[in-house]
Formats: C-alpha cells, sequence, structure tokens
C-alpha cells in the first residue's frame, strides 16, 4: 500500500488492499477540490488537509462500531462542518482495467455538451470528455487523486436493453494510456450497480467524497 492518496488507489485497482487492521490511514489532500473518506475492507482512508489528530480523535469519540466510525454519519457531519462542505450520498466504488482496441459501441464525442451529467462531471473532474451513443452518454475525466473515472447515463426510453453496460464496458476502451478505470454508483442504484459490474466492474470500497464550495 502507498503512503499518498494515488499510491492507496493505484495498489488498489492492482487488488491490493490497505491491512484489515481495523485502523484508519489519514492522508493529505493531493488538489484543493478532492477531499473525502474511502472504506476498504476493515481499513478506512481519510483524504483531507485536517488535523489527523482531530480526525482520530473524532473517531474515537463516537459511539459505533469502530469499523463502521468513518462513515458513521456523526463522524461525515462534523468532518463537513468543520470543513465547510457538503457531500451527497455514499458511493460504492468500482474499478476495470482497460481492454484492447476501440469500443464495438457506436459513439459520437460531443465538442460541446450541456447534458446535466457533463455538467456534474465538469465539477468534480479535469480533462473530461464526453461521448454519446443512440439513447446514452458516456463521460471519461481525471478525478480524485488523478485517476480515471467514467460515468454513465441512458435515456429512460433507452433502458433494460443493456445500453448501460455497454456504455460501462465501452469506458474500458477508451480509458488512455492503459489506466484503470474507476466509477462510483449510489448505493441504492441497483440497476446501476449491476450494469457496471456486469461490465466487469469490481467492487474494492465505499466512498463518500466531499465537495467544496462553490467558488
Amino acid at each position: 500500500m502507498g503512503h499518498t492518496l494515488t499510491g492507496i488507489l493505484d495498489a488498489a485497482a492492482e487488488g491490493r488492499f490497505p491491512p484489515p487492521d481495523g485502523g484508519t490511514t489519514v492522508v493529505p489532500q493531493e488538489n484543493r477540490r478532492d477531499a473525502g473518506v474511502i472504506a476498504f475492507t476493515a481499513h478506512s482512508v481519510v483524504f483531507t488537509d485536517e488535523d489527523p489528530d482531530w480526525v482520530r480523535s473524532t473517531l474515537a469519540a463516537l459511539d459505533c462500531d469502530a469499523l463502521a466510525a468513518t462513515m458513521n454519519a456523526r463522524f461525515l457531519a462534523a468532518l463537513l462542518d468543520r470543513t465547510g462542505r457538503s457531500t451527497d450520498t455514499i458511493d460504492l466504488l468500482t474499478v476495470a482495467g482497460p481492454l484492447p482496441g476501440e469500443p464495438p459501441l457506436e459513439l459520437r464525442e460531443m465538442a460541446d455538451p450541456d447534458h446535466p451529467r457533463v455538467r456534474r462531471a465538469l465539477k468534480r473532474r479535469d480533462e473530461v470528455r464526453v461521448w454519446s451513443a443512440d439513447g446514452g452518454v458516456l463521460v471519461l475525466g481525471r478525478g480524485v487523486g488523478g485517476r480515471w473515472e467514467t460515468a454513465i447515463e441512458v435515456d429512460e426510453g433507452a433502458r433494460h436493453r443493456g445500453l448501460g453496460r455497454e456504455l460501462a464496458r465501452a469506458a474500458r476502451h477508451l480509458v488512455p494510456d492503459g489506466q484503470p478505470v474507476w466509477s462510483q454508483q449510489a448505493t441504492g442504484n441497483a440497476r446501476s450497480i449491476r450494469a457496471f459490474q456486469a461490465a466487469g466492474y469490481r467492487p474494492v470500497g465505499a466512498e463518500s467524497l466531499l465537495l467544496a464550495p462553490a467558488g
């Protein structure tokens, strides 16, 4: 396991995880935008520029299972209050390796996208590229720790035809430089989770991303 967020993520993408010792590793943010918590099996990583002693003392004061402390609502609320950030949800964090060649799905790259999914990606990722398919959109960009992340959107009228799976799989063909591609799915979004797992993405943990204030 590395000693930076990027190192930890690179190792996890290769199947090497923090020790399942019930511990919490605190590492600095790698940029101002990205802070949060990743819970692996029996070990969590908090990436924040806040005082590590504050993080540990706040976790120790919680009345909950120690293994669940970093994703406990009271800890996340305390971290949000201290940092002045916001959050949306706790996501399932998944990753897949690259695939060779062009994606079998017909895609059209969008030069000036205005899709809601795209506008959301531009707030959270760098080097964003967007493709459209009949009934869907695929977004690829650099997110937490510089990792390549993908997100997809399927139109309501195109659902239940396997398009979500095909879009998620296409991202594995499009990711640059033979890098792994990551994705987050809200834990209640069973349809999205099934699509990504059918496309070969494997679960590695849970993630709560803390969003910086606008501006």
